[in-house]
């Protein structure tokens, strides 16, 4: 029987706990789940530890970004933001750099969506003073006014889409979350970089961190990719890099805009996030329209999927 062990944020741990919700079994003590599939039994604690045992424990690994004949980098603290290899230097924010944020992970209906923008050092003023930060501290209307001033000001930005169709195809195929988000983070970073052409200048590449830059590192590899170079990674970017939060209002403004779009396709307005609200809403469609009609509108792995059932009886 094979043994990886490694060290994840809380954060990741929780989206396992998500992926892996119908092989559940009974928890250990100090453990936050355990959960068995084909390949091994994965065990995951309270201090980041996490266990595959198993015939073939590579399998689950590799679908968390681990390659056990790479290293990973150890586990970091994303609530104290403690500093690691891939940490801006505070300058970073007062140059000109990109940024980069998603939208819509934890959104049972709607896509995810990803935004990177390239502000330039002189436009930094400009973006504070317009009222750009953080998406997530406005509302819908004000975000997308500020969206519009972007545009105006024809500051550079890419928008990448994963609609739920393809979601749910990769979810299928053994793909996390994580490895979504990076990979559209990664997309995004692209082909705004085509964009903005190689005589551009920046200091520096900032992705709002929601793993551990090596599990990001290794997201990309397993799918023959690299990072690009002066690529750094923080938690709550946003509150600090003026690039990250406009990424962030554009990806929201994207989130929104398909929300609506999603709504009037099916005839029902679709609520955001994952509450009970949302279990009432799939209980509607299931009731109306039938199974089918989630893959086009919803992250189906969800557990609200199955939660809603208990409005059918």
């Amino acid at each position: 029987m094979g043994q990886i062990v490694t060290e994840l944020s809380m954060e990741v741990i929780l989206e396992m706990k998500q992926y892996y919700q119908h092989g559940l079994t009974p928890t250990p003590q100090g453990a936050v789940f355990r959960a068995k599939t084909d390949n091994a039994v994965i065990t995951t604690y309270k201090s980041g530890k996490v266990l595959f045992q198993g015939k073939s424990p590579e399998v689950e690994a590799n679908k968390w970004g681990i390659h056990t004949k790479q290293p990973i980098l150890p586990n970091t603290n994303t609530k104290t933001n403690k500093r690691h290899s891939y940490s801006p230097e505070r300058t970073l924010f007062s140059t000109s750099h990109i940024g980069s944020d998603e939208a819509g992970t934890g959104d049972y209906f709607g896509p995810i969506t990803v935004g990177a923008v390239y502000v330039k050092k002189e436009q930094i003023g400009l973006l504070k003073e317009l009222g750009i930060r953080d998406s997530k501290n406005l509302t819908d209307p004000i975000i997308r006014d500020l969206s519009k001033e972007i545009v105006k000001l024809k500051i550079p930005y890419s928008l990448v889409i994963l609609h739920n169709e393809k979601y749910n195809r990769l979810q299928k195929k053994g793909w996390s979350q994580g490895k979504m988000k990076a990979m559209l983070h990664h997309s995004a970073l692209n082909h705004l970089r085509k964009k903005i052409g190689e005589e551009a200048l920046y200091e520096g590449i900032l992705i709002d961190q929601f793993c551990e830059p090596g599990v990001y590192i290794n997201y990309l590899k397993s799918e023959n990719q690299k990072l690009q170079d002066k690529t750094f990674f923080m938690t709550k970017a946003e509150s600090y890099s003026i690039a990250v939060a406009a990424g962030s209002i554009v990806a929201r403004t994207s989130f929104v805009k398909e929300m609506e779009k999603l709504s009037s396709k099916i005839g029902i307005e679709l609520p955001k996030g994952a509450s009970s609200k949302v279990d009432q809403v799939i209980a509607k469609i299931l009731k109306t329209k039938g199974e089918s009609a989630l893959d086009s509108l919803a992250k189906v792995h969800f557990a609200n999927t199955k939660k809603a059932k208990k409005y059918l009886n």
